[in-house]
């Protein structure tokens, strides 16, 4: 399993998917045979998106990578995270915040939150903590944040989540119909948004309670 975790991270760095080596640090840290299910165990490490169940997916390595860099977190961060699924991507924010940061991650199926809440304690993560909620429109009990990351797609971008970003902040995530999606990354500059369009990928769309 090891060997094929090392692939991973050697292509990346090869085709120049990601530079910033703390997410490579994460990357190593965070096992990800933890956060599926066990008739996958032997796919933990393929670049491609696995079933958790209950219609969610584990993302794939690649995409997620691509999105941690793309959010530039600092130490310190606090983050929203929208779709905790198993908890892989919520753990790895944690170690990118720090321990001065939090996380605060919000999932609308019970059962993926009770599995993700048991995956995060098992490798102790103390600095992240998830939420059954329906965070359609974001959650505004510990806004506003410094890093908003949504991992279903939203129709439009979500104006009622980019208005819980710090001045400075950032958001990332889909937006589209369930054929055809962008990657968004919008920096909020005081009442002014700077939008960035980072390329086509797939995700589920957007649940609400």
């Amino acid at each position: 399993m090891k060997e094929r975790k090392d692939a991973l991270i050697n292509y990346w760095k090869e085709e120049n998917v990601i530079k910033d080596e703390k997410i490579i640090k994460a990357f190593r840290e965070i096992p990800r045979e933890n956060f599926i299910l066990k008739e996958d165990l032997h796919r933990t490490y393929g670049d491609y998106p696995l079933n958790i169940g209950f219609g969610a997916t584990i993302s794939q390595p690649t995409t997620v990578v691509i999105m941690l860099e793309s959010l530039d977190i600092k130490e310190g961060n606090k983050i929203l995270e929208i779709g905790t699924g198993s908890g892989w991507s919520t753990a790895l924010l944690s170690v990118l915040a720090g321990n001065k940061g939090h996380v605060y991650s919000v999932e609308v199926v019970k059962e993926l939150v009770d599995f993700a809440r048991d995956n995060l304690k098992k490798l102790k993560i103390r600095n992240a903590k998830v939420f059954h909620t329906d965070g359609s429109k974001g959650f505004k009990k510990y806004a506003p944040y410094d890093r908003i990351i949504l991992h279903a797609a939203s129709d439009d971008i979500p104006e009622e989540i980019i208005k819980q970003l710090k001045n400075k902040g950032i958001f990332l995530g889909p937006i589209g119909n369930q054929y055809n999606q962008t990657m968004v990354k919008i920096v909020k500059e005081g009442k002014n948004i700077n939008k960035e369009n980072l390329g086509d990928f797939i995700f589920i769309p957007l649940k609400k309670k």
